[in-house]
């Protein structure tokens, strides 16, 4: 069932209340000291840059809840009252299984996809020697939307598509971190008129702080294999702007990006937007984080 647009309104007005309902969990978080000295911490206040997975992993035992909502396209103005006639909406849970292994599971309304995924630290960043912190990070998605009475010969096995990153991020200063991450993705069914099967990717983002609770954001993936034979496929490079507002009890994100689903394998492949805002589509969104 598709969300009216007096839900949407609830939805952002409860996000801003929340925020300035809770204690300050800034504060909290800048006084915790790292139990090993030397490394460096907070290269990214939230667990995503924008869509694409930061360095950052909860803690041993935190439990995030996450809302993401993607809003339509902004390029059409009223005619879809700025988007929020055609949301996409994510919800899920992130669970630190320990301080370098973190899993989640979340539901979206993009194919009625169901994304499960595991983040897991290599190394940190250390004040004096190793130079980054690496992660990795792997989804795989089941799209629950395929019906079998569309396509009798659907197995299970068709309904799985899954990424695997590799997130390497430096903390350049107090105010300025950077990562680049080579992507893969893989999906067992797809159309082979406009999408292919594997596709490898070259991922960068960063943060610049703003004050203490603002910071801007922005990322970008290149997609180093597109099939030749595609050129009047639909799909484009991702690019996305955001701010993240760092609040009492969790990190409330804005973005601006050209892909409107919120799974990684989606976002990273199939984005139709374009930011010419006069070609379209570009969508508008945020990322709510709660932690427990």
């Amino acid at each position: 069932m598709k969300l009216t647009k007096v839900t949407h309104l609830l939805f952002l007005f409860l996000a801003f209340n929340l925020a300035n309902a809770q204690d300050d969990l800034l504060d909290q978080l800048d006084s915790i000291q790292p139990k090993e000295k030397g490394i460096a911490t907070a290269a990214f206040k939230g667990l995503q840059v924008c869509n694409m997975q930061s360095t950052k992993l909860p803690v041993k035992g935190e439990f995030y809840f996450l809302v993401s909502h993607r809003f339509g396209d902004l390029s059409n103005g009223l005619d879809n009252f700025f988007g929020l006639d055609n949301a996409l909406t994510k919800i899920g849970g992130i669970w630190g299984v320990t301080n370098w292994l973190s899993l989640g599971a979340s539901r979206h309304t993009y194919n009625k996809t169901y994304e499960l995924a595991a983040k897991y630290k290599f190394i940190s960043q250390r004040e004096e020697g190793f130079p980054f912190t690496i992660v990795g990070y792997n989804t795989m998605d089941i799209n629950s939307d395929l019906k079998k009475d569309n396509n009798p010969q659907l197995v299970f096995q068709n309904r799985l598509q899954y990424s695997s990153q590799l997130i390497i991020s430096r903390k350049f200063s107090e105010s300025f971190s950077m990562q680049v991450l080579p992507i893969f993705v893989h999906k067992n069914l797809y159309d082979n008129t406009i999408d292919q099967k594997e596709t490898f990717l070259i991922g960068a983002g960063g943060r610049y702080k703003l004050s203490k609770r603002l910071s801007l954001n922005a990322e970008y993936a290149y997609r180093t294999n597109v099939d030749s034979g595609l050129s009047n496929s639909p799909f484009n490079n991702p690019l996305t702007v955001g701010l993240d507002i760092e609040t009492g009890g969790h990190v409330f994100q804005l973005v601006f990006a050209n892909s409107q689903p919120m799974n990684d394998v989606a976002m990273l492949t199939n984005a139709r937007g374009n930011w010419d805002f006069k070609r379209g589509p570009l969508y508008f969104g945020f990322n709510m984080y709660r932690v427990f």
